[in-house]
Order: C-alpha cells, then structure tokens, then sequence
C-alpha cells in the first residue's frame, strides 16, 4: 500500500477539509481526492462522509485511523534508523502559553540552535484545550500546559510531566488605592475592582475567578484577553488588576509602571509547567531532542539560581 495515501487519509482526518488538507501536504485538493478514493476503493470501504461543512470520518474511517497512524509511525522509525548516525534533524512544533512563549522559551531555542543547529522549532501560541487538541490531532509534538489539574490532561492519549513552576504576581498601577496601602488586601478588598484576565481555558486565571466571585459580596468586573500584552497595559493603564506570570511583569515592576498587591493569608500558589506528548505517537529524534532540552533549560530557569523567577520577580 502507497503510505502516501495514509498519509493523506491521516491529514484529512486530521483537519476535516479537503482544502486544508490540500494546503497542509502541499498539493493539488484534487490529488487529495484522489488519493482518498484510491485508499477507499482498496480498502473496500467508504472512510468519509463528504458533507457541505466538511469531511468527517466514517465508522470504518474512524476504526482505521489509529492503524494508520501506526504504520506511518513505523515507516518514520525506519527512515530515523536508516539515518542515525546524521546529524538529528527536523521540524517540532511545540504549543505553548503566551506568556511562556514570550520569556523563558528564546533561550531554550538559542540553546538547541547550537546543539543541535539542523532542528527548527515552531513555537504555536495556545491555552491548554488547544494544545491537547493539537496534540490528539496531530497538529503539535510536544506542548506545555500551566496547570496544576492532572485529571483533565492525563489520560489514555496524553502524558504530561512537570518540568517547572512558575510564580504569579497580582499587580496593578502604582496609583490604584490598593497599591499604595500599608497592609495587606484580603479578598474582600477585591470584590469590587474590575480586573484583566487571560482569556477563558487559562487554568490560574480560570481558578483566580472563581476565588474572586466566592468572597462574600463579590461583584468583580472582569475583563478576558487572549494577550498577556493586552491584560498588563490596561493594568499599567490603571484601569485595574490583572493576574500574571511574574516573569511577564517583572520589566514594569522595576521600571515602576506596576506593583504588586500584597494579599493577606496563603500566598498565590505557583503554576506548574508540564510537558505533554501524545503517549501512542512516535516521537522523532528531533522531538525527543526538543523535550530533553525544555526539561533541562526550564528547569533551571525556575530552580532559584539565578533565573529570572527568582532575581527579577519573587513570588507574591
């Protein structure tokens, strides 16, 4: 059998357009559709319902694709064997928060340029459903996940391992009457300040939300961005709050055009980075390569020696 028209199949399934499909391997939607009846009239089944918004997987399709996969996979490794004493080589894309993107990744990135100079890393900006999603998909090799709920990203596809922490601060202008007071705010300060969160899916800021509503009298007016950039402004704007990495806030910290607010009882928890993979898809020399280098260099980043954790911005 062509892995060629696996390959299509896969892709297909994968992003439930012929047009996308087309686009993502590079050729003509025709030869997609061509490749899809060709795989259908070998296999004797129908693998797609062709409908106006898009292909979706038959029964039979949706019983062949975990194979497919399988024998790809497998090609992949014997291609990777062929080529092992090479240089590692290849494209990973990695799904990741914004705010991680931003701060601690360039560094990882610049490192792996000098180890291994023949492997690009694409960095995709995603919360943490459009990561999974993007893993089960196929569409990412690795992501990292803020989230300290195991329950919802472990399971029989995806295994995720903490690689790092990451401190948050709940910071707002220097002006804001909060900002400037000698004690401590308790959450009941807070009920009636309007605040800029990350976007719906953020795991701290999801769980910051509802701590803010459960205080007695809460009537919090919040605001949700899908930019760390957006949030921080309107709270250097001195709009309001906004609840962020610390390392995503520590220029303005020093510079002046935020403080922290110091809230009275259990310091805010810090947010667990984990690395997830899909646990049934091989994983390419270039993938692991990558892994190994987010586990070691964001590791040490958030170990207190020095990185930006610890020197630029303590934890609240």
């Amino acid at each position: 059998m062509d892995t060629r028209l696996l390959t299509t199949f896969t892709t297909l399934a994968r992003t439930g357009s012929f047009t996308a499909a087309a686009a993502a391997l590079h050729l003509a939607q025709s030869t997609v559709t061509v490749h899809i009846r060709s795989l259908e009239r070998d296999l004797g089944v129908p693998l797609f319902d062709r409908l106006p918004t898009g292909a979706l997987l038959t029964d039979a399709g949706r019983r062949l694709l975990a194979e497919a996969e399988e024998v790809l996979d497998a090609v992949a490794r014997l291609r990777s064997a062929a080529g092992e004493d090479g240089p590692v080589a290849g494209r990973v894309v990695v799904g990741t928060p914004e705010s991680l993107c931003a701060t601690r990744l360039p560094a990882v990135i610049a490192a792996l340029r000098t180890e291994h100079p023949d492997v690009d890393v694409d960095l995709r900006a995603a919360g943490t459903e459009e990561c999974l999603q993007g893993l089960r998909s196929g569409h990412l090799d690795l992501a990292l996940l803020m989230t300290a709920d195991t329950e919802d990203t472990e399971s029989r596809e995806i295994a995720t391992e903490p690689v790092a922490r990451e401190a948050l601060a709940l910071v707002a202008a220097p002006g804001h009457p909060l900002a400037g007071r000698d004690r401590r705010a308790a959450w009941g300060d807070l009920a009636a300040e309007h605040f800029f969160l990350l976007e719906e899916g953020c795991a701290y800021s999801d769980a910051f939300e509802q701590r803010l509503r459960a205080a007695p009298g809460a009537g919090p007016r919040v605001t949700r961005f899908g930019s760390v950039d957006a949030a921080r402004s309107c709270a250097a704007a001195g709009l309001g709050l906004t609840l962020l990495p610390a390392t995503t806030v520590a220029e303005h910290l020093r510079d002046g055009r935020l403080r922290r607010i110091a809230l009275d009882g259990p310091p805010l928890a810090d947010v667990p980075v984990r690395l997830a993979r899909h646990r049934r898809r091989w994983a390419a020399p270039a993938a692991r390569e990558v892994a190994r280098a987010l586990v070691r260099h964001l590791a040490e980043a958030g170990d207190g020696k020095g990185g930006p954790q610890t020197a630029d911005a303590p934890p609240v």
